[in-house]
């Protein structure tokens, strides 16, 4: 039926599909996300400001 024998073709088919769905919820769920927190933004500029007075004085 299908070409669909035994019982792996089936079942791969199946996790496909499932983790398909799985991909596209995930995605719908985080779409609007920002990757970095206010405090996050903040520690990273104070990061690179020091690392270009670090690169200034050497």
């Amino acid at each position: 039926m299908l070409g669909l024998e035994g019982l792996g073709v089936p079942a791969g088919f199946a996790l496909t599909l499932l983790s398909a769905l799985l991909c596209i919820w995930y995605g719908v769920k985080n779409w609007n996300r920002g990757h970095l927190s206010d405090d996050e933004a903040r520690r990273k500029q104070a990061w690179a400001r020091e690392e270009q007075k670090v690169e200034e004085n050497l």
